[in-house]
């Protein structure tokens, strides 16, 4: 039984559990592509269906990671799948499971609100949105903002965190921003708002078929 209910797995070189975050962050990627499409359907057609699946789906995904074991979570199995060929990055498991265990609690309210009230209030678009912005962070940076939480419960160090961020180090020249980059960016967001203030009427402009089948339909 202890070998299936379990958190993290035991590496000889590691002192502590540990969990592989390419997985992780493949299986991120896949709950922000399934609720960020859920969402688009409230949005453009006030479909609430997807996401009542993805948070049931997303629930139930969670609660095995955090109650029975990641092993057995189906999201972190696809992952492993999908990444099966890449090589392993090992990170604390303790840390995830703070992170996780927040998703489980956030997840609990959406079910709740969507599918056992069936109704919506603003907390619960607030909620969809802070699960966005962790999964895009865990899934496109590889920063698990969950984890950020960890020290709020526990006064030991965090260890083996992904791209060793817990660890202090001193960055190479190439990881260093030089200070000519610095205008180059600030340029950029210059040159988005200027677009948006000049041309945002002409990018309104609805775009027409370039083969003329809008036509051909409107002769019929």
């Amino acid at each position: 039984m202890n070998k299936v209910i379990k958190f993290g797995e035991e590496v000889e070189v590691y002192n502590i559990p540990v969990l592989n975050e390419r997985e992780i962050r493949a299986a991120a990627g896949i709950l922000f592509l399934s609720t960020f499409s859920s969402l688009m359907f409230i949005i453009f057609q006030e479909n609430f269906v997807p996401i009542k699946y993805v948070i049931t789906f997303f629930l139930t995904d969670f609660l095995i990671r955090v109650f029975i074991n990641p092993k057995f979570s189906p999201t972190l199995i696809f992952a492993q799948l999908i990444v099966r060929n890449q090589s392993l990055e090992y990170v604390g498991a303790v840390q995830k499971k703070i992170a996780w265990i927040i998703g489980v609690v956030l997840a609990a309210i959406m079910f709740y609100s969507f599918i056992i009230v069936n109704a919506y209030i603003p907390i619960t678009g607030i909620i969809c949105l802070i699960c966005l912005v962790f999964l895009f962070f865990e899934s496109a940076y590889g920063i698990c903002l969950g984890c950020k939480f960890y020290p709020l419960f526990f006064k030991n160090k965090v260890q083996y965190c992904p791209g060793e961020v817990c660890d202090i180090k001193s960055k190479q020249e190439i990881q260093k921003t030089s200070v000519s980059q610095i205008p180059v960016l600030q340029a950029f967001i210059a040159f988005i708002f200027l677009t948006i203030l000049l041309i945002n009427e002409k990018f309104s402009e609805r775009p027409y078929d370039l083969l003329g089948n809008n036509n051909i339909e409107q002769t019929k």
